[in-house]
């Protein structure tokens, strides 16, 4: 659940980290809950996104910032809340944020419960975890590296 925590002079949102195998479980358990990957288009293409096709729920795909300047998209809260109230979620479902890391993941997350959504989680991790030895991501940890259901899209 979401507090605030003042940091810098920036007020921040509280919000928790759920490992991978974690947030499958819990998306397997309610049905109501959500799986947001805030990567790029870019990404989303050339990487692959988590399948939820199993679960019988959709993916839910808003860029968290735009390719390729890396500019935080200012009307991501709207276009999420809109989406969001479009497909029957409340201020209270559980949202589970992805990026490819767990970076903007955890800043949209943080956004989202100060818009008023009460049960923002981050995945830990991310869609393909931090660099191994020689650089490469998807073997160490996060979505890929647990070996999750993901396509290429």
């Amino acid at each position: 659940m979401a507090e605030n925590n003042e940091q810098d002079g920036v007020n921040h949102i509280a919000v928790d980290d759920v490992e991978v195998e974690e947030v499958w479980k819990r998306l397997k358990q309610d049905p109501e809950s959500v799986l947001i990957d805030v990567r790029t288009q870019a990404e989303w293409a050339y990487v692959g996104v988590p399948d939820l096709s199993s679960l019988g729920k959709q993916l839910s795909l808003i860029e968290w910032q735009h390719f390729p300047k890396a500019e935080v998209n200012s009307s991501f809260a709207s276009q999420l809340g809109s989406e969001l109230a479009a497909s029957g979620a409340r201020q209270d479902t559980n949202l589970y944020f992805i990026c490819r890391s767990g970076h903007r993941s955890l800043l949209s997350a943080e956004a989202m419960a100060a818009a008023g959504y009460r049960a923002c989680h981050n995945v830990a991790g991310g869609f393909e975890g931090p660099l191994d030895n020689e650089a490469h991501r998807g073997s160490l940890a996060g979505w890929k590296a647990a070996g999750l259901p993901w396509v290429q899209r």
